[in-house]
């Protein structure tokens, strides 16, 4: 087992000063589930290169139930995982190059616009930066204080992932700029000073997470104003322009991709976006935070009710839902985004409007219609 790793829970870290500690699962602290330990694998950006896909197809037709289970948050999760395998599993994604730092490994949430510098849309092509954040990420003393809730977004300027309510959102500006924001102090940075620029944000988070009553996972929660914010990000050292004006606008687009029923592939599909990724010249697959694939250079699916339909594992392997959601849900075909919840929680639930089906204790559901934003 490599230094640091544990094939067990560990105690959880949050950066608040609550009791209550942060329990999001990771790649070395597992999730016990009712079909088995849960690994989630941090993918920054989404971005596998094929090598990663097959070893991640492997590990889990291994270890696992041998499925790979897209999250929102364009991450995957290992199901079904045999208790005892902690070990092997840390090596393994280690070895995968999946696994750079065992401290930072919960706190790698990021997502980027999937479809940047593939569809000539947007005013940056994201991937230098993504690359730079998460060596600036991992070589941070302070950001290990981030809860595993904590969320990064890189966006091209078209504003996708813009939209899914990022703790630290840097965004591409027409000339290559970008704007960064922490809550709603923004600052306008040279192109070049923009990872380091969202890594010095999450840190003053950190700080001030510390400093606040009670548990403090999300800027969201955090009760300092905007002059308050970026006076501390000046003097942390963020270089760059206030930003003035209103932010830009959102946009809550779902990119072109190939789609997977309840964002779970099978062996057999996985296998098959694997291989075709490997005979295209980028040889590598973008993971969406809608639960979608992009293979560069493989046309997407046509529109099918996959896009529009959700739901949680329910029943099948959780121990809170109250119904088999997924059962119930595969046979829809809904005209507007609906996401199935075994219970109240809503694990997994989208961002912007959707229509909400949430089963009630009796295994009937509730209906309606909501707007909000990953907890």
């Amino acid at each position: 087992m490599l230094p640091g790793m544990s094939a067990s829970p560990d105690p959880p870290i949050s950066a608040g000063t609550g009791t209550s500690g942060d329990a999001c699962p990771g790649a070395l602290r597992l999730h016990a589930a009712d079909d088995g330990f849960l690994a989630r694998v941090r993918i920054p950006g989404g971005v596998l290169t094929a090598d990663q896909a097959r070893a991640l197809g492997a590990l889990s037709a291994r270890l696992g139930d041998g499925a790979l289970h897209l999250t929102s948050r364009g991450n995957v999760q290992l199901r079904g995982v045999r208790d005892g395998c902690g070990g092997a599993l840390a090596e393994a994604l280690a070895a995968a190059g999946l696994l750079p730092s065992p401290a930072h490994e919960r706190v790698r949430n990021v997502v980027a616009s999937p479809m940047s510098g593939l569809d000539g849309l947007g005013s940056v092509d994201v991937r230098g930066w993504l690359r730079a954040l998460d060596a600036e990420l991992c070589a941070s003393a302070v950001t290990p204080g981030l809860s595993g809730r904590f969320l990064f977004a890189l966006d091209d300027g078209r504003g996708d992932v813009a939209a899914l309510g990022p703790d630290v959102l840097v965004r591409g500006l027409p000339g290559g700029d970008a704007e960064v924001s922490l809550g709603e102090a923004r600052f306008r940075v040279a192109h070049g000073d923009a990872a380091r620029a969202a890594v010095i944000a999450a840190e003053v988070f950190v700080t001030a997470a510390r400093e606040a009553p009670g548990r403090t996972w999300r800027v969201a929660e955090l009760t300092l104003s905007r002059a308050e914010l970026e006076a501390r990000l000046v003097s942390a050292g963020l270089r760059g322009e206030v930003a003035d004006g209103p932010a830009a606008a959102a946009t809550p687009a779902e990119p072109a991709g190939l789609a997977l029923p309840f964002g779970t592939a099978t062996p057999e599909k996985w296998a098959e976006l694997t291989e075709l990724a490997a005979r295209l010249p980028a040889q590598e697959l973008r993971l969406t935070p809608w639960r979608r694939v992009v293979v560069p250079g493989a046309p997407a699916d046509p529109d099918t009710p996959w896009t529009r339909l959700g739901a949680c594992i329910g029943s099948r392997g959780c121990a809170k839902a109250h119904t088999d959601v997924r059962a119930d849900a595969a046979p829809r075909h809904p005209e507007l985004p609906t996401y199935w919840s075994g219970c109240e929680r809503r694990c997994g639930h989208p961002t912007g409007p959707y229509v909400d089906v949430t089963a009630r204790t009796d295994g009937t559901y509730t209906t309606t219609t909501r707007t909000t934003h990953p907890s």
